[in-house]
């Protein structure tokens, strides 16, 4: 089965896998996500989860495993082709690493209907970030599965060790195990507004510094503003105390749709985060809708059909 695919180049390496630039038999471009195997333990957690998830997975805005090929001393995923991600597109693409509003708004519908389908899918992928989000001709795909959970009824206690700091939601960084689908919104808020300056809206040392990263702008929270949040793990009674600044300095360059929609986003509470269904309605996307109806079939659901509707500036028709 392993000579089916030949390694072109190396084009990363992580904790557990070195990922390669590969092609099968037919001549077809293919990412090649090698992981050797522990000889005692076998193979680790992470990648019998991310296979066991993404098996199941089918969407124009996640990346599809396309083969496992499973040998003594290691095991390969074989996943479709993407030439680069997020972060790299940004600081090859962008002014600086920000993105033309227009791109912006692209991108984030890509990635919120992406979002949607792997939450009513039950799943939280739990490691959004720049570099997980795959781009290839104006297409995105979230990849990089191995830290995502499905969730079941009743709610399971989750490890508070997940997504990358950065992106890391305060419930999370304060000890919440309890968390739901909203952790993987904040982190898709902090994407959009890295998208709008270039730059990461909370860039944080260490899990308390960048709790203090995201209270310098949104103030220290209190029961009066986040009830319940001196009850989480890690709250202490002595935190800094700082008043909220406005966030429209932050990402001057988003439009009021655009801001609506981040705010809503990036909330303390994590009940009062919008759902990835609820953004994708949200005015800031009318365009983009309206375009991808107007040159679809009929009951043509715009999650299934836009991903064709690109032009080579990477945005829409019709925008």
């Amino acid at each position: 089965m392993e000579r089916n695919y030949q390694q072109l180049e190396q084009l990363g390496e992580g904790t557990y896998a070195t990922v390669y630039k590969g092609k099968n038999r037919r001549g077809e471009i293919v990412a090649l996500k090698e992981i050797n195997l522990d000889p005692e333990e076998g193979a680790p957690s992470t990648a019998i989860r991310e296979i066991s998830l993404m098996k199941e997975l089918d969407h124009p805005n996640v990346i599809k495993l396309l083969d496992v090929v499973h040998t003594e001393t290691k095991l390969m995923l074989v996943f479709e082709f993407m030439s680069q991600d997020l972060k790299r597109y940004m600081d090859t693409h962008g002014d600086r690493g920000a993105l033309d509003p227009l791109t912006v708004k692209w991108f984030m519908f890509q990635l919120m209907s992406g979002i949607d389908y792997i939450h009513d899918f039950r799943v939280l992928h739990r490691d959004l970030k720049p570099q997980n989000l795959l781009i290839n001709n104006g297409k995105l795909k979230i990849g990089d599965f191995g830290l995502a959970r499905a969730t079941g009824i009743p709610v399971i206690s989750f490890s508070n060790e997940v997504v990358t700091l950065w992106y890391r939601a305060p419930d999370v960084l304060l000890g919440s195990r309890n968390y739901t689908t909203s952790i993987d919104i904040w982190s898709a808020g902090c994407i959009m507004a890295e998208m709008f300056t270039g730059h990461p809206l909370f860039a944080g040392s260490n899990n308390e510094d960048q709790l203090q990263k995201i209270f310098r702008t949104m103030g220290t929270p209190s029961e009066h503003t986040w009830p319940g949040v001196s009850q989480l793990p890690n709250w202490q009674d002595n935190f800094p105390q700082f008043m909220p600044q406005p966030l429209r300095k932050y990402v001057p360059m988003a439009d009021a749709l655009a801001f609506d929609l981040l705010i809503q986003m990036l909330q303390y509470k994590p009940e009062m985060r919008i759902s990835a269904k609820d953004a994708l309605k949200h005015p800031y996307f009318n365009e983009i809708v309206a375009s991808i109806q107007s040159s679809s079939r009929p009951n043509n659901s715009y999650n299934t059909s836009y991903s064709n509707h690109t032009l080579p500036g990477n945005r829409p028709t019709n925008l």
